[in-house]
């Protein structure tokens, strides 16, 4: 196993890690009896190409089959693993920050995202089959962070509790014009204005998003949606709110996103901005995730988005940190995906199966070991548009 060895006598300090390798021969790497995880190269080659480029090889031979994991255990028993020894503490030495200079220059020109780019990078993920979603999301297809007030909360409980919350941080009334900044299938523009009577807007880059949204409000006068690009927005509005969209601005972009927030509100205006983010510090999106998943996406440290609001003149009026609500997420959709296999080879192949689990495991862990989390920030233009207190959250 030279010389992938070396690296993972050191790495693994928690769980016992067993590698068979293609000709049979059974090679352990432990730091304590449990949680124990099997797996098997298939590839002769695999060793090397693990050892030189394990953020990306190692999703790949997964994806191909070159890599296999043992029963009883799973994808995500195997990355849990792994990245619960490579957790964000001070003291760990394999904690990643960020990768080496080079990666971070790399890092920083894919994240110029222009508005072409923008829109393929979104056809890239979301206009995917639409069969796809219906397998793993709620029935509003809500693809973004739920929110578990109780334990034994359903998918579709959270995903409610979730929209209510930010129904209720944007103070919304009847008369109110509400613009939705990437609005996906169109699920919270619908929940606010059922809410509060409130006529919204949404925009999003998704052709597939957009048929589906605007079928979904066909019957609704007051809920409209459009293919257009945030930044190119004319109108101001009541209430400007934004979910999970913020990862695919690009860091390049996000002083042009908050100052068009300040200039689509008008002055009496409040926004919520929903964002994975880092509890860690600047990062880097890892190459897997990059090359298959989300082109041009990024998790942003609180550090890096604070200044562009310091600068686009908005107040932070408020800021919760939901942290591990999506990894209680991404456990659910992994549920379903994992009933519905055989609909989604149907729908593409195993390799595109193997993928979405590779994906959705590898998400789940870095929110539970890898110090991502979830920021909501409540922006106004003026300190006193918002209650000096937080009752209205459960009055």
């Amino acid at each position: 196993m030279f010389p992938l060895s070396i690296f993972l006598n050191k790495l693994i300090q928690q769980g016992t890690l067993n590698i068979i390798d293609a000709k049979g021969k059974k090679h352990c790497f432990s730091g304590s009896p449990e949680p124990e995880v099997t797996i098997k190269f298939n590839d002769s080659s695999l060793l090397w190409k693990i050892f030189l480029k394990p953020d990306l090889k190692a999703g790949e031979a997964y994806m191909d089959g070159a890599l296999t994991i043992e029963p009883p255990h799973n994808v995500f028993d195997f990355l849990n693993l792994i990245t619960k020894n490579m957790e964000w503490r001070p003291d760990n030495p394999f904690h990643l920050m960020g990768g080496d200079p080079y990666s971070r220059f790399k890092g920083w020109l894919g994240q110029i995202n222009w508005p072409g780019k923008s829109k393929d990078n979104v056809a890239h993920h979301y206009d995917l089959s639409d069969g796809l979603y219906d397998l793993f999301l709620d029935p509003s297809r809500q693809y973004s962070s739920a929110y578990f007030i109780n334990n034994d909360d359903s998918l579709e409980q959270a995903q409610e509790n979730k929209k209510d919350l930010i129904a209720k941080k944007l103070f919304l009334k009847d008369t109110h014009e509400v613009l939705d900044i990437g609005c996906g299938w169109g699920g919270l523009a619908l929940h606010i204005n059922k809410y509060s009577g409130a006529k919204v807007t949404g925009v999003t880059l998704s052709e597939e998003q957009l048929k589906v949204a605007q079928e979904n409000a066909k019957d609704n006068d007051r809920v409209n949606y459009r293919l257009q690009d945030y930044r190119l927005v004319p109108e101001q509005y009541d209430r400007v709110v934004s979910v999970g969209m913020f990862e695919h601005v690009g860091r390049k972009q996000y002083q042009t996103f908050f100052n068009k927030v300040y200039e689509a509100l008008n002055e009496d205006g409040i926004a919520l901005i929903h964002t994975i983010g880092r509890a860690d510090g600047p990062g880097e999106t890892d190459p897997w995730t990059k090359k298959y998943i989300f082109p041009g996406g990024y998790a942003p440290a609180l550090s890096e988005i604070a200044p562009a609001i310091e600068k686009s003149g908005l107040y932070i009026t408020d800021m919760e940190v939901l942290r591990l609500h999506y990894a209680k997420t991404l456990a659910e959709w992994r549920k379903r995906v994992d009933a519905n296999k055989e609909k989604i080879i149907e729908l593409y192949d195993d390799r595109f199966l193997r993928m979405w689990e590779f994906y959705l495991a590898s998400a789940e862990c870095a929110f539970r070991n890898l110090g991502h989390v979830v920021f909501q920030f409540q922006l106004a233009k003026k300190q006193e548009n918002i209650p000096l207190h937080r009752r209205y959250l459960w009055e």
